[in-house]
């Protein structure tokens, strides 16, 4: 067991703590677009590599690589994220009619929700009367339960500026040994996209129970096979069409 808590249990520090409510994670969209710029961009850095183009011609390529597909990732992000959240008010809508509709029916889901969940008897029904006093406590337990939807959502446009922060900050580091055309580029700009991949699952082992370096080595894993794919299609067809 833990020798240091997480938080106080002070009750005007918790009163406090939930009073500003849950906040939503933007963890997946900060790795999705780390991961997906780093990739990306490798494959950008292959293929020029095999077809021979200058360090400049790379540069060209990668930036604008890093810019248009960070930005399209970006809006990507964000129409699924509004898409989601329009969901969730689609669904609450129609959870808020059937209570008004047919209420007995609602508390039967109740009922069978709890009695799924170990409930029976008096205290069963007393959860059922207590949970369908309150509408919007009644309605926030049928969107769990029914849908595993709860009322924490991501804001559309922070989860596309993560995207987008994400995409270029790490997409650009297989970009770095030919800002200075160092000596073996290729070979520089593979070791630096394993190390970009490292430092996101490290990053990401701050959301986790795991050590960071476990997560870091497994984030490089997942990361390069997925840059060695890029490179080996990068050169490949390069090789297909430049014979």
């Amino acid at each position: 067991m833990a020798s240091r808590l997480e938080h106080s249990h002070n009750p005007d520090d918790i009163a406090s703590r939930l009073a500003s409510g849950p906040r939503a994670s933007y963890l997946r969209d900060w790795i999705y677009g780390g991961i997906d710029g780093a990739v990306t961009t490798f494959a950008i850095v292959a293929g020029s590599i095999g077809a021979n183009l200058s360090a400049k011609v790379i540069l060209i390529l990668g930036m604008a690589n890093l810019l248009a597909d960070g930005f399209s990732m970006a809006v990507a992000n964000y129409s699924g994220s509004k898409s989601e959240n329009e969901d969730y008010a689609r669904l609450r809508a129609i959870e808020e009619k059937h209570i008004a509709l047919a209420p007995d029916g609602e508390r039967e889901e109740v009922r069978q929700i709890f009695r799924a969940k170990g409930f029976q008897g008096d205290d069963l029904e007393t959860i059922v009367r207590l949970v369908s006093s309150n509408k919007t406590t009644w309605i926030d337990t049928m969107m769990q339960a029914e849908y595993g939807m709860t009322a924490v959502a991501h804001t559309p446009l922070k989860a596309a500026l993560f995207t987008f922060a994400s995409f270029v900050l790490f997409g650009a580091i297989p970009l770095v040994p030919f800002l200075r055309a160092f000596p073996a580029s290729a070979a520089t700009a593979t070791l630096l996209t394993a190390l970009a991949f490292f430092m996101i699952g490290s990053l990401r082992a701050r959301w986790s129970q795991r050590h960071w370096v476990s997560c870091g080595l497994e984030t490089t894993v997942v990361g390069m096979l997925a840059a060695s794919i890029a490179f080996v299609t990068g050169y490949g067809l390069q090789a297909l069409l430049g014979s």
